[in-house]
């Protein structure tokens, strides 16, 4: 090897050293913070971490929630009352939907049992040769009736939840 050769292995090993000790510098922990800064540990009063290497990721900061016109105007205080007339209106408008939608649901619980036709519904196309996919088909429209029963179940429900309500005020107004 020649003299130029070891000089640069030299200075290279020399530079590495440098670049190595500079990127371990002290570490100090304040707390849940961490800084690489003496004089910023020293006024703290934090302790030197000792060990392995720490890296640090900093999160995104939450915002706060926007309140908006609306949920402010809603977010009144709890001794804010609706106006009877009001709540009366608004009963029955929730009614009237549930109603319409109780009409539509027993529409589509009629529908899926014409179709199930009692478990035994009519084979269509290749079902003849293919039996599971009748059988598929025919738990398909089983489950189709259970949901719809369901439907009308739960809306039957809420229907029987707003008429007392309303048979109160009914008795009340008379």
């Amino acid at each position: 090897m020649s003299l130029l050769s070891i000089r640069v292995a030299v200075v290279a090993s020399v530079a590495l050293c440098v670049l190595q000790a500079h990127a371990q510098a002290r570490i100090y922990r304040c707390g849940n913070e961490y800084t690489n800064d003496a004089a910023v540990a020293k006024a703290k009063g934090c302790s030197v971490m000792e060990g392995g290497n720490i890296t640090i990721v900093e999160g995104t900061k939450p915002t706060p929630p926007r309140s908006t016109p609306a949920a402010t105007a809603r977010s009144g205080s709890a001794s804010e009352r609706v106006d009877t007339a009001a709540q009366r209106a608004r009963d029955s408008d929730a009614r009237a939907i549930l109603e319409v939608e109780l009409r539509k649901a027993e529409e589509r619980l009629a529908e899926a049992r014409k179709a199930y036709a009692n478990g035994e519904p009519e084979k269509q196309g290749i079902e003849s040769r293919n039996y599971q996919r009748y059988l598929d088909r025919v738990a398909e429209l089983k489950a189709a009736v259970d949901r719809a029963e369901s439907d009308v179940a739960g809306l039957r429900r809420e229907l029987g939840r707003l008429q007392p309500a309303a048979n109160a005020a009914g008795s009340a107004a008379q």
